[in-house]
């Protein structure tokens, strides 16, 4: 194998391709250019927020939730409204025109939910925290296939030993009725119906008869109030967690065993319901997502045009008018992706 890299370089070019990108325009946008997956766990708003139509595929419902935070980012009021991510598990993944660059000190995405505060009660009210993740598009295609990365909250140091980090949750479908479920703690129970939600809680564009989740799962925050339950705020760190709880740093993420993981950029971000609690007349806790955006589109820009041996690629081509992919094989490009011809990059959208 070294044999072959050796002679490799010795005929042919070299060429630094850098994983950080953005679209071939002109104007750029710090909001969501695109939802790539949208898969709610059950609940009292699935199939509403966005609204289900019958035929409506799972690429119908991610462009439904394109056009409502597309919306809630100008003066489309026709098509604003919420995201509902459904109970424990229930997600939704996005991306951008570029890359979005990890501003060391500084906050580098927005996303806004619709928590807000109990009157006279600023320890809590209506939080429905979701865990933020995040992608690099290590491979250049645009797709969310890459390994993805939590941003750290304060739960793990404000509860530690409360946090499941390795919870399961399996949903199983029966239509119009209360939605069981069993997990990885021994637990089970039921998304509860009510009367004001009377459509299916069940996601009906999934034939699935089963949805399972796995994830990072932070204790109840649930507490009787005056005006009969609240959730209590967690301190910071989770999406509609608290109405100034918003702004979120690419530099708190950690891998898989919670270490600290140093991203330059980022190109998807996927948000999900991070609690499994539920409470009279209020029902399951259920991550909405109103807005998601760069929360520093100049300097991301900037950055992607400055920066240059990041995550450097040794790219080996001949001179020949061939088609070479990252790894330096001669290939035909037929999937969407980063190429070399010539000694030229171009992308295959």
């Amino acid at each position: 194998m070294m044999k072959k890299i050796l002679i490799l370089l010795a005929l042919l070019g070299t060429l630094t391709a850098e994983a950080q990108q953005k679209r071939d325009k002109s104007n750029y946008n710090a909001y969501v250019e695109a939802v790539d997956e949208y898969l709610p766990a059950p609940g009292q708003f699935v199939n509403t927020m966005p609204a289900y139509e019958e035929g409506d595929t799972k690429e119908k419902m991610a462009e439904k939730c394109t056009t409502i935070l597309k919306a809630n980012s100008t003066d489309d009021e026709d098509n604003q409204g919420l995201v509902g991510l459904g109970a424990y598990g229930g997600y939704i993944t996005l991306h951008f025109d570029h890359s979005i660059a990890n501003v060391k000190g500084a906050a580098d995405l927005k996303i806004i939910g619709n928590a807000f505060a109990e009157a006279g009660n600023d320890k809590g009210g209506s939080s429905e925290p979701g865990i933020i993740m995040v992608s690099k598009d290590v491979n250049h295609n645009w797709l969310p296939d890459d390994p993805w990365y939590e941003l750290s909250g304060s739960a793990d140091v404000d509860s530690v030993g409360k946090v499941d980090y390795h919870y399961e949750i399996t949903y199983i479908r029966k239509p119009m009725e209360n939605i069981p479920w069993s997990d990885s703690q021994g637990q089970s129970g039921e998304i509860a119906r009510n009367p004001y939600h009377t459509q299916e809680y069940f996601p009906l564009w999934i034939d699935d008869a089963q949805l399972q989740f796995k994830g990072t799962l932070l204790p109840k925050s649930g507490v009787k109030s005056t005006t009969g339950f609240i959730q209590l705020f967690y301190r910071c760190g989770y999406a509609d967690n608290r109405s100034d709880d918003t702004l979120f740093d690419i530099g708190n993420a950690v891998d898989a065993d919670r270490k600290p993981v140093d991203l330059d950029f980022i190109d998807f971000v996927r948000i999900y319901c991070a609690t499994n609690q539920g409470y009279p007349m209020i029902g399951e806790t259920s991550t909405e997502v109103k807005i998601v955006e760069d929360a520093h589109l100049e300097e991301s820009l900037a950055l992607i045009e400055s920066a240059t041996g990041i995550d450097v690629v040794h790219i080996q081509h001949r001179a020949d008018g061939g088609c070479y992919d990252l790894t330096g094989r001669k290939v035909t490009p037929t999937r969407r992706g980063l190429y070399i011809r010539n000694g030229k990059k171009f992308i295959v959208k």
